[in-house]
């Protein structure tokens, strides 16, 4: 007899919770405190997070001990605290399950041990699977009705994990996996080779979750479904990738482009979808509306239909300007696959190797370059006039990429005025990478706007 959540999956899709640590941090947690030990320290915050998912529909709730591993917790001197954390996590989240009188599953979250194994890192494997049973301990003591494993990188210590939990209990085992937006995990593992590894593991659902926003995850969908070997797949991603505003970083994908998203997935052959980070209860709600608008067996039409009637009932804009179209303009509105190579300006101030460069690229069949601007924080000539002299001197076409970590509000109209002045027409727009990364660490970063603020002020007509 299968276990009840297992159960559940094969007969309907169910949907998971958002984020716990977006929720925390709003609530004026701090990024550097010990989210975990909140189940003991503030168990009336973690309930009322828990509260706020399932009323707006989660069919699945996570305990708040993603890191309650000995690791982890050994950071913030409470290694000595993982069972007692666990359990008081499982005890929360079914507390507030039966005060609510809700029918959903409570899942115990258990994340990578935040130290690689041996031989990189100083973690022997038996070392690993002893803070992996201990933490599932806590877990299945405390009566959770799954276990999670989700946003390993590491198939070695997801393996691991499994191995530990499976010396604990026979409760349902969902395993998730972190994803790179080049659709491979960091460790450059593809979705397909990560899915026929963990189907050899005695799981009950296999996925991705975390790192990425919906469009990638979908992708990463497609690809793992046909490698499932018929295990449920379970998607949870990010809302969108984060943006800079001022000293925080925020997560701007909508509750509606998820709720999209989430019917998109389940269409496809998904089972359960939820929200990781950037998530609330909005997004939840969101899905929930979504998913309980897809008719069973017809879900896939449905979407594609509705997206297809949205996309019909849109006016293109028109991209006439009044100059004839670049070349990079006439193949986007062809829909003719576009291949660009990316020039990065001089550090100094000779541009003559970068021309020639494409000149060369020219010759062997380049129509268009991309012109990189302060990638990685480093100092580089302006982008500006690189692009002007790369385009004057070959008759290449050029993207500009323009970033909004070194201009203000006016520094950014008075650069877009100019490239129009100097008929740069096409413009890749760009947050940008912090200075922090670059040449000179200590420099102050503007950000006035992100990427979407910057489309928004090329988007003006004055």
């Amino acid at each position: 007899m299968s276990a009840p959540f297992v159960a559940r999956l094969s007969e309907r899709p169910l949907l998971g919770d958002g984020a716990m640590g977006t929720m925390l941090y709003g609530r004026g947690v701090p990024l550097d405190a010990c989210f975990d030990v909140l189940c003991t320290n503030d168990p009336q915050l973690i309930q009322s997070i828990h509260a706020e998912y399932i009323s707006a529909g989660s069919d699945c709730v996570e305990t708040n001990t993603f890191g309650a591993n000995r690791f982890k917790l050994g950071v913030h001197g409470l290694a000595g605290r993982v069972r007692e954390i666990n359990l008081r996590g499982a005890k929360l989240a079914r507390d507030v399950r039966e005060s609510m009188g809700r029918d959903v599953f409570v899942l115990g979250s258990m994340g990578p041990l935040g130290k690689y194994l041996a031989p990189l890192g100083s973690v022997e494997p038996e070392e690993a699977r002893a803070a992996f049973r201990e933490q599932a301990e806590g877990l299945v003591e405390g009566g959770v009705d799954a276990l999670i494993v989700e946003t390993f990188s590491d198939l070695v210590e997801m393996r691991l994990a499994v191995e530990a939990i499976r010396s604990v209990t026979e409760l349902p085992i969902v395993t998730q996996v972190a994803f790179t937006d080049d659709g491979v995990t960091f460790l450059g593992r593809a979705p397909a080779e990560v899915v026929r590894t963990l189907r050899e593991l005695p799981i009950q659902a296999v996925g991705a979750n975390c790192s990425v926003g919906s469009s990638v995850l979908y992708d990463i969908l497609e690809q793992v479904i046909p490698e499932a070997g018929g295990l449920p797949v379970v998607i949870q991603p990010n809302a969108g990738l984060p943006s800079r505003v001022g000293e925080r970083l925020i997560y701007l994908s909508s509750p509606a482009y998820m709720a999209d998203y989430a019917a998109r997935m389940i269409a496809a052959g998904a089972r359960m979808v939820g929200g990781c980070c950037g998530t609330t209860p909005e997004h939840v709600r969101a899905m929930r509306q979504a998913l309980d608008r897809l008719v069973p067996g017809r879900g896939a039409a449905q979407v594609a239909s509705a997206r297809r009637a949205r996309a019909e009932a849109v006016e293109r804009p028109s991209l006439s300007t009044t100059t004839a179209p670049t070349l990079l303009q006439r193949k986007l509105e062809r829909q003719h696959f576009l291949v660009t190579v990316e020039l990065d300006p001089p550090r100094g101030h000779n541009i003559e190797k970068l021309v020639q460069g494409a000149k060369l690229l020219k010759e062997r069949g380049v129509e268009i370059v991309d012109i990189n601007d302060g990638s990685l924080g480093r100092v580089r000539m302006s982008v500006l006039p690189t692009a002007i002299l790369v385009r004057d001197a070959t008759g290449l076409d050029v993207n500009m990429h323009f970033t909004c970590r070194d201009r203000n509000l006016m520094g950014i109209q008075a650069d877009v005025l100019g490239a129009h002045a100097m008929d740069i027409r096409n413009i890749l727009a760009m947050t940008g990478d912090p200075p922090r990364t670059g040449d000179y660490v200590n420099a102050t970063a503007v950000f006035d706007v992100d990427a979407i603020g910057l489309i928004r002020i090329l988007s003006w007509r004055g």
